[in-house]
């Protein structure tokens, strides 16, 4: 990467040369969208979701999302289930293993926000972002697989938006509303005055 990142800066830097890097980066991003391989962490019952959407019937390798066992082949690691303050090393260990540019997906309650076991138990933690930068959060309890596919196309949209040089960046495309967003039907927002 420190090749890329030597090319980024001085194409940046060179006239006419945001042309070649705007191309570039649209070629790399491509590629890596297109190819997000998973680092499955299923560590509870939302594991089973997660299991479920590797069969044939969801289909998941048309999106070139493949599950590998090995961290270090990976690009999105999915985090799907309940994390305790005793895995907490071993996850970060295994996010430390991947290679950069890497992704994380937060999948079910408990690894966006602890969920019912956080209140119940003194050992949980309460989501996944407290140690890892996670991009996606899933919802649910648990979510059904077709939600971690629609998760991996917001993780193509996001990984879009990126560049090699870390000065330049896209907005994000979403059909989602994104944080800072106004909300829809806020009369301010559309610059009505407020009744």
């Amino acid at each position: 990467m420190a090749f890329v990142d030597d090319l980024g800066a001085a194409l940046d830097k060179t006239p006419g040369g945001g042309i070649i890097l705007t191309s570039l980066d649209a070629l790399i991003d491509w590629s890596r969208g297109k190819s997000l391989w998973m680092m499955p962490m299923g560590t509870a019952c939302c594991a089973m979701e997660l299991i479920a959407a590797s069969f044939a019937r969801f289909d998941f390798d048309r999106h070139g999302s493949i599950p590998r066992p090995d961290p270090r082949h990976t690009d999105v690691m999915v985090v799907a289930g309940t994390i305790t303050r005793k895995m907490e090393p071993a996850v970060k260990r295994l996010w430390e293993q991947m290679p950069e540019p890497k992704w994380c997906i937060a999948m079910g309650n408990c690894a966006v926000s602890g969920g019912i076991f956080y209140y119940d138990t003194y050992s949980v933690v309460r989501g996944v972002d407290e140690f890892l930068p996670v991009d996606v959060y899933i919802s649910g309890c648990p979510p059904r697989p077709e939600a971690l596919q629609d998760a991996i196309l917001r993780l193509r949209e996001k990984v879009s938006a990126e560049s090699i040089v870390p000065s330049r960046a896209k907005p994000v495309k979403s059909i989602l509303p994104q944080p800072g967003d106004p909300r829809k039907g806020d009369i301010a927002a559309e610059g009505g005055e407020p009744s």
